[in-house]
């Protein structure tokens, strides 16, 4: 039965992805350190979603450490790892750009040290959207020749992907760099803006939204990304960069508009100038993830919020 090592395992995705996997029979090594970056008492209550699907082997370390990475992966020999760790955000990247040099680079090298000293070939990385920063090209394309990063968080994407990249072609090792577009859903982070203004709009509370409400991103429902994830085990290809969005841009006015609808609340919006770091839009191009793996998103944002809401309904008020 085949070993899958998911860093982050205990996250929003990799939560998610753990425990598609365990449901469709593979075996899983979780690895994550349950850090204070939101509640570790929600990271917890995912993992327990991930043990009720199925005997998981959970690994609790940083991938900061060399050594853990080898031992996990010298021990459990998986045959492949989907690396999710990180630290996330864009804005929080500008508050402390070293801590996420040394996660977001630093371990992904770590992990590619490991997976090539023992011999293992496939390798799935968690990249981002906002290693596109401000693209002239639109929808955002893989084969973008002016790809530049506007923060942190975006620019330690891209490295990983270049370690990638270079470990691919000096090893031979199979990896795919998968650039999620603002992936939301249960269990999202409680910081990220759907689930924080459904929260506080269902409160009656403030609601701060940054610009002028025009900004636009592509929302992806984390069942699609599960998807391509999957989809992204499945091939041997040497190195490949591949979107995963819905390919559909959504304005910041007709997001809070859903969520109103969905909570049947109405929200109290203070909107703020725009943030150092945010981009005015994103938008995938999805062709080469339809091509690699037939990739095919089915949760347009009408029906994912919907989805989440129900979701948020269950749960305990936190704000």
């Amino acid at each position: 039965m085949e070993a899958v090592l998911v860093t982050g395992a205990a996250g929003f995705i990799g939560s998610h992805l753990a425990e598609r996997l365990l449901r469709d029979g593979r075996r899983v090594v979780a690895l994550d350190e349950f850090n204070d970056y939101y509640d570790p008492a929600l990271k917890r209550a995912n993992f327990e979603r991930v043990r009720a699907a199925g005997p998981v082997v959970l690994v609790e370390g940083d991938i900061r450490d060399p050594a853990l990475c080898r031992r996990v992966i010298a021990e459990h020999r998986p045959q492949a790892v989907v690396h999710l760790a990180a630290r996330a955000g864009v804005r929080p990247s500008l508050v402390d750009p070293i801590l996420y040099e040394e996660v977001n680079c630093r371990g992904t090298l770590n992990l590619l040290e490991a997976v090539r000293g023992a011999g293992l070939r496939r390798f799935v990385f968690g990249s981002s959207s906002s290693v596109y920063g401000v693209s002239r090209r639109v929808p955002f394309s893989e084969d973008d020749p002016e790809i530049e990063p506007v923060s942190p968080y975006g620019v330690t994407k891209r490295a990983g992907e270049l370690y990638c990249k270079a470990y691919a072609r000096l090893y031979g090792l199979s990896i795919v760099c998968l650039r999620f577009f603002t992936v939301y859903g249960p269990r999202q982070r409680p910081d990220m803006a759907i689930h924080k203004f459904a929260r506080l709009i269902d409160a009656g509370k403030e609601v701060p939204a940054f610009g002028d409400g025009q900004t636009r991103r592509d929302y992806t429902y984390y069942e699609d990304i599960l998807q391509g994830i999957l989809g992204a085990l499945s091939i041997d290809c040497g190195f490949e960069i591949v979107n995963l969005g819905e390919s559909r841009t959504v304005e910041l006015r007709y997001l809070i508009e859903l969520l109103e609808r969905n909570l049947g609340k109405k929200a109290l919006v203070r909107w703020l100038p725009e943030a150092p770091g945010d981009v005015p839009q994103t938008y995938a191009d999805i062709s080469r993830a339809r091509r690699l793996f037939g990739y095919d998103p089915r949760f347009p944002i009408e029906d994912g919020v919907r989805l989440f809401v129900k979701w948020l309904r269950e749960q305990p008020v936190q704000i």
